[in-house]
C-alpha cells in the first residue's frame, strides 16, 4: 500500500502539471483580432483652399457610369456635379444607353484615357473587361476611382459603393419575414458581370441558404436592367412556378419588370415583391402595397464621394480603401421619413 506522503507528492505533481498545461494553452491561444472599422471619409473635404488649388490647375475628371436609362444614374450624376462645383474641377458624366453595352462603355473609357485626364471615376459594367484599360491608366499615373460597381483588380485607388452583399442579405431577411419563413421565391437581376449584379444575387441567395432552410429559390434570371426583358422573364417564372410566394428584383430595371409581370398576371397581393433602388414607379408600387419594400442606396452620395475621392487622389492624399456609402430598407411605413426621403429619387 502506498504511503500517505507518497500519494500527497503524486497529487502535488499532477496539480503542477495541470497548472503548467493551462498556462501554456492560454499563451498559445491567439488573441481575437478586432473587427476592422471603416476608414473615415472627410465630410467637408472641398474647402475654399482645395477649390482654389484645383481651379488653378484646370483639373478634368471624366465620370463614366454604367448607363443612363435609369433615374438612379441621373441621381449619381447630380452628386458628381455637386462635388465638381464644390471642389473646383471639371467633369463629364456619360454612360452607354443600356447596361448591356459593355463594348460601348469600353470605347468611352478609351476615349476618356486619350484625353489624359488627371483622374477617372468609373463604374464597371464588366468587372473583368475593363482591366486592360485600367492598366493603361495605371501606367500613365492616372488614378482610377471606382463607384457603384468595382472591378476585380487592385488598380482603383478606392471604390465608392454600397455594401451590396449586406444590402441584399437584408432584402432576404425581409422576404423571409414577409412570406412566413417558407415557400418558393425567385430573383431577377441585371447581369452576371458587374460587381453589383454578382454581389446582390450572392447576398440574397447566400442569406436564404444559410438562414432559411424552408425557402427555395426556384429561379434566378438576368434581364440586363431592361424593363421589357425583365417583364418577360418575370412572367415566365410566375407561369412556371404557380406557387411562387416572393420575388426579388435586384435593380431599378429588374424590379419594374417584376412589378409589370405580377400586375399583368393578376398576382398583386399574392406574391411578395421586394426591390432595390427607387424611381417613381417603384415608389408608387410601395405606396399602393403592390411592392412590400426595397433597399435604397445613396446615389447622390455615391457620385459626390467618387469625385471627392478623385480630387484627394490627384492631390496625393490618402484615400480610404473603400468608401461605404450606406443602404436602408424602406416601405410604406417610413417612405416619407426625412432621412429616407432624402435618398429616394423619382
Amino acid at each position: 500500500m502506498l504511503s500517505k506522503k507518497y500519494v500527497s507528492s503524486i497529487l502535488m505533481l499532477i496539480a503542477l502539471l495541470l497548472t503548467f498545461s493551462v498556462a501554456f494553452m492560454q499563451d498559445a491561444t491567439p488573441e481575437a483580432t478586432p473587427e476592422a472599422t471603416p476608414e473615415p471619409f472627410p465630410a467637408d473635404y472641398c474647402t475654399a483652399a482645395v477649390k482654389a488649388d484645383m481651379s488653378a490647375k484646370s483639373v478634368y475628371i471624366p465620370v463614366i457610369s454604367k448607363g443612363f436609362q435609369h433615374q438612379f444614374w441621373q441621381a449619381v450624376k447630380l452628386g458628381a456635379e455637386k462635388a465638381a462645383e464644390d471642389c473646383g474641377v471639371t467633369i463629364t458624366f456619360e454612360g452607354p444607353e443600356t447596361e448591356a453595352m459593355v463594348d460601348k462603355q469600353m470605347d468611352m473609357l478609351q476615349t476618356a484615357l486619350d484625353k489624359h485626364p488627371q483622374a477617372i471615376a468609373f463604374a464597371a459594367l464588366d468587372s473583368q473587361a475593363a482591366i486592360p484599360l485600367l492598366q493603361q491608366a495605371q501606367s500613365e499615373n492616372i488614378p482610377v476611382i471606382g463607384f457603384d460597381s468595382g472591378v476585380d483588380s487592385d488598380i482603383p485607388v478606392t471604390t465608392a459603393a454600397t455594401d451590396n452583399v449586406a444590402a441584399a442579405a437584408l432584402a432576404a431577411d425581409k422576404m423571409a419575414e414577409l412570406i412566413g419563413g417558407k415557400g418558393e421565391v425567385a430573383i431577377i437581376a441585371h447581369d452576371q458581370t458587374s460587381r453589383t449584379g454578382i454581389d446582390r444575387v450572392a447576398g440574397f441567395t447566400d442569406r436564404i441558404k444559410e438562414a432559411y432552410p424552408d425557402i427555395t429559390i426556384v429561379d434566378t434570371q438576368y434581364g440586363a436592367g431592361d424593363q421589357l426583358k425583365s417583364t418577360d422573364l418575370a412572367k415566365a417564372i410566375i407561369l412556371a412556378h404557380p406557387d411562387l410566394k416572393g420575388f426579388f428584383g435586384a435593380n431599378e430595371g429588374s424590379i419594374i419588370g417584376v412589378l409589370n409581370g405580377v400586375t399583368e398576371l393578376n398576382k398583386v397581393g399574392k406574391i411578395v415583391v421586394i426591390g432595390y433602388d427607387s424611381g417613381q414607379q417603384q415608389l408608387d408600387a410601395i405606396t399602393s402595397g403592390a411592392e412590400a419594400g426595397a433597399i435604397t442606396q445613396d446615389p447622390i452620395g455615391i457620385g459626390y464621394k467618387a469625385v471627392v475621392a478623385a480630387v484627394m487622389a490627384i492631390r496625393g492624399e490618402k484615400v480610404p480603401t473603400t468608401i461605404d456609402t450606406g443602404f436602408h430598407w424602406f416601405d410604406k411605413t417610413n417612405i416619407a421619413d426625412p432621412d429616407i426621403a432624402a435618398l429616394l429619387y423619382k
